[in-house]
């Protein structure tokens, strides 16, 4: 039978927003056994590392080398995440399909994490986007929105200025624009109202939600997101990750726990659950000693659970 089209995109951000605040780090082998996994459990956009210095993120060291091997698996969108015009230049140079650039609403949040302030970030993302259109017009780029929903540093992040922000990131030549609740301080009527704005501000140019577990409310929130049309959902294997430049800022949707929500409200995710289950081993493996969460694969999957998976079409 044909396979079916899923209902919604999960985009796996472990191997970049997960790994990036463990101390520990990932061995670059163990990173590609990840990855591999992640795909063959059905993941068909997965941000694989970022393109910043080692001396600050050096869990991130070998992103090129994750790039070039992640790249070996055909159909999967192979992102990276890339804070100025240098690290976009390394990124296409090692292949990527997709830039995801960091764009914060906040604007002390915008100073900390990339010592710049949010009018110079528009101004970067410009020029990021001239030289993606001068040797790889193919790729996408999305702007995050970082803290769209509070920051920990500044408190409330006023929902004009982030709609704001979003149209200047798109004047500016972005694909598409998502939010992110980087300090997981959103609820879902702010999730409803917010994404409702941003979709009337730009249209389809609307992106990703990108919602942190760290006060309990991810799933509620992305439950929220689905609700205003949003198809779109960043998560991490594990719930690991968090911005370190964020006080607090902890605790990524868990992908099984996600994948698990929207199957068995009848959704296709196109994700195998079992599969993903594996991958896990494989994350654990690879970090030994350091906590990983995760209600679902705690649990178990109910008796009689029957995922209506991809490969058995419809």
């Amino acid at each position: 039978m044909a396979t079916e089209i899923p209902d919604l995109l999960i985009s796996e951000v472990g191997p970049r927003d997960g790994l990036q605040s463990i101390k520990a780090i990932m061995p670059t082998a163990d990173k590609f056994k990840w990855i591999d996994a992640l795909v063959a459990a059905g993941l068909r956009e997965i941000e694989v590392g970022s393109f910043v210095p080692a001396s600050h993120l050096p869990q991130m060291a070998d992103t090129a080398l994750v790039v070039r091997h992640a790249l070996q698996h055909r159909g999967v969108t192979i992102m990276a995440l890339v804070p100025n015009r240098r690290g976009a230049a390394a990124a296409l140079e090692a292949g990527v399909h997709k830039l995801t650039i960091p764009v914060s609403a906040s604007a002390a949040h915008s100073l900390a994490n990339v010592r710049k302030t949010r009018e110079q970030m528009v101004e970067e993302l410009y020029a990021i986007v001239q030289l993606r259109d001068a040797i790889a017009p193919g790729v996408k780029i999305e702007a995050g929105m970082s803290t769209a929903f509070g920051c920990t540093l500044q408190g409330a992040v006023p929902e004009d200025e982030v709609i704001w922000l979003a149209q200047q990131c798109i004047a500016a030549g972005a694909d598409e624009t998502g939010l992110s609740d980087t300090t997981g301080m959103a609820n879902p009527a702010q999730v409803r109202r917010l994404f409702n704005k941003l979709r009337a501000a730009i249209g389809v140019k609307c992106g990703a939600a990108h919602l942190h577990n760290t006060r309990g409310l991810g799933l509620a929130n992305c439950l929220a997101a689905y609700e205003v049309g949003v198809r779109t959902f960043d998560s991490s294997q594990g719930g690991i990750g968090g911005c370190p430049y964020a006080p607090g800022a902890s605790g990524n949707v868990v992908t099984e726990d996600l994948v698990f929500m929207f199957e068995a409200m009848g959704l296709n995710t196109g994700v195998d659950l079992e599969k993903l289950f594996a991958a896990r081993l494989l994350l654990q493996a690879g970090l030994p000693g350091e906590p990983i969460y995760g209600m679902t694969p705690e649990a178990g999957l109910p008796k009689g659970w029957l995922q209506r998976s991809p490969s058995h079409g419809s």
